[in-house]
């Protein structure tokens, strides 16, 4: 349920509005790849400027006759806003245009649809598709609804009103069942996490800073990539061993993009819980992007709406191999976020993230009861070295029960240096 048709449009014309916006270049830029992210080309952008938006059409009656004579000429596919329309003034500019208008949330929302590739990322798009749906389709049949009678008015125009939004309200309430089964079972494999003491990092940034490439390279995957926006939706884990003996889980998670639609966030809100539950958060920037700070904002934007901005940082500036004045490096910054240069894509830097990664993250400690044989004594005292042991007691046959408060990467490295099998007891 997508409202553009890769098959069938191929021409869009394009409108932008500057209402005193301060990036309004950057955002026109911006507008242009998401466009073409759908396959479909440009055709003429028409721009303005004013001060607040016309009631009727958004843009004033000038700026519509223009596009209309241009449409009349050239009978593009479609018409494109970089903004978000309502109900009504879709519906006076299709009505005045003789062409098909979407907005700057219709046109995410499709771009997500065409990206989708897990069943949870397509019920997830489906789910915000409807909920835009649903309010447009309410208010765009208020003029049935206020009808006083009339023959073949009132009645039938209430009855199609309520059908349609019955069978809506059914399919968001269908969904929204089976993503809860989804997240129960997100929920799960979350807890095990957090049981087995594992760190998750995971990955944020704006679309296409390339986060899918340094997973890729991280962790020995082959997520989909591309250069272009919204390359991959679906959030990956992978187990990887970063630097010898430490674990992590590495999570990919869908890029983020400024005027993220509302409904976006809401669908996909148990995607973005892996953020909020992460022991570390890599910020993917794209070092050679001229708007590389306002996008670092919008993504800490994001990242605070999702209440996820108490999770330790660092900021991690990929590309370095499209930059000639750029070397890989680290910066710790005591106290602060701290910062790596890399390239993702020729591995330069990578070993030096991963030891600064492996400097931030805090395995959580837990208490475990391991059993040590008397042969492995040297095991033993390795647990007392560290701190770790709480109690412990003689097994009747030399050996010992101890109760260990340690994390447990860092416990089973201590078993598999020095050969011991190790052996938790519920």
């Amino acid at each position: 349920m997508t409202d553009v048709d890769e098959a069938e449009v191929k021409r869009a014309v394009l409108v932008s509005i500057d209402f005193n916006t301060p990036r309004f270049d950057e955002e026109l830029d911006e507008f242009v790849q998401l466009v073409e992210s759908t396959g479909l080309t440009p055709e003429i952008i028409f721009r303005g400027h004013r001060d607040k938006p016309d009631a009727r059409f958004f843009v004033g009656k000038g700026k519509v006759a223009e596009i209309a004579d241009f449409i009349d000429s050239r009978n593009p596919d479609l018409v494109i806003f970089n903004h978000e329309l309502t109900p009504a003034q879709e519906r006076n500019l299709e009505k005045e245009l003789k062409c098909r208008v979407l907005d700057r949330v219709g046109l995410i929302l499709d771009i997500f649809a065409l990206r989708a590739r897990s069943y949870e990322g397509k019920l997830q798009v489906e789910l915000a598709q409807l909920q835009h749906l649903s309010t447009r389709l309410i208010r765009g049949w208020t003029h049935l609804e206020r009808q006083k009678g009339g023959i073949g008015l009132r009645g039938p125009g209430e009855t199609q009103l309520e059908t349609d939004r019955r069978l809506i309200g059914n399919r968001i309430k269908a969904i929204n069942n089976r993503l809860d089964k989804v997240r129960s079972q997100r929920n799960q494999g979350r807890k095990w996490r957090k049981r087995s003491g594992v760190p998750v990092v995971s990955l944020v940034g704006y679309t296409n800073a390339g986060k899918s490439t340094l997973f890729n390279k991280l962790s020995g995957a082959s997520v989909y990539i591309a250069n272009k926006l919204f390359a991959t939706l679906d959030p990956t884990l992978r187990q990887v061993e970063l630097i010898p003996g430490t674990k992590i889980i590495l999570s990919d998670t869908v890029g983020f993009i400024r005027h993220i639609p509302h409904d976006l966030i809401q669908a996909f809100h148990a995607t973005l819980e892996e953020v909020k539950s992460a022991d570390l958060l890599l910020h993917v920037v794209d070092v050679n992007d001229e708007q590389r700070d306002d996008h670092i904002e919008q993504v800490n934007s994001v990242i605070k709406q999702i209440e996820a901005d108490e999770v330790p940082q660092i900021m991690v500036f990929n590309k370095i191999d499209m930059s000639d004045s750029v070397l890989a490096h680290t910066i710790e910054n005591p106290g602060g976020i701290p910062k790596c240069w890399i390239s993702a894509h020729s591995g330069e830097g990578l070993e030096q993230l991963r030891e600064l990664i492996g400097r931030n993250i805090k395995p959580e400690k837990h208490t475990f009861k391991v059993h040590v044989p008397a042969e492995a004594g040297k095991l033993r005292a390795c647990l007392f070295e560290k701190g770790a042991v709480r109690h412990e007691v003689l097994d009747g046959e030399g050996g010992w029960l101890i109760d260990v408060n340690i994390d447990q990467p860092s416990l089973e490295k201590i078993f598999r240096d020095n050969n011991g099998e190790l052996s938790m007891i519920q």
